[in-house]
Parts: structure tokens; sequence; C-alpha cells
């Protein structure tokens, strides 16, 4: 069920990364999905990194949003550099 719920919570975390930072990111549902999870993963990592989390913790909603709108950052700033061809 946690997988199910974190699948859940990366597709809502992503879509609402991609209001709040909108570009010219072409990316479909799946895309969103992951980048939401990902996001969510990235929050818990840094924030235990800083001491937020203890072991076995997690990142909350908003700090999933967060990290998926890093990613976006991240993303457009490689995509920017590379050349299209």
């Amino acid at each position: 069920m946690s997988i199910l719920w974190t699948i859940v919570v990366g597709l809502v975390a992503g879509v609402l990364a991609k209001l709040l930072h909108p570009g010219r990111e072409n990316m479909g549902m799946i895309a969103t999905t992951l980048l939401g999870v990902g996001g969510s993963l990235l929050a818990t990592f840094l924030g235990r990194l800083v001491g937020f989390y203890k072991e076995g913790d997690s990142a909350g909603f908003a700090m999933g949003v967060f990290g998926a709108v890093l990613l976006l950052v991240i993303y457009g700033m490689i995509k920017g550099k590379a050349k299209p061809a």
C-alpha cells in the first residue's frame, strides 16, 4: 500500500510542481508522476542529510512538491544547455 500511496502522492506533487514552475517541458503523465516521486525521494534525502528527518521518516507532501520543483529547475538547466539536433 505504501508504494501505491507514494505513486499517488508523487502524481499530485508532480502536477503541482508543473503548475508552480511552468515551462516548456513537454512531460506526459508518467514523466510527471516520476518527477513527483523523485522529488519526494530527493526531499527525503536532503532532509535526512541536514537532520530534519530521522532514519525511517520521509518527507511530507509540501517538501515533495519542493523537491519536484527543484528537479524541474535542474531538468530545465540541463535541457537548456543541450543543443537540438
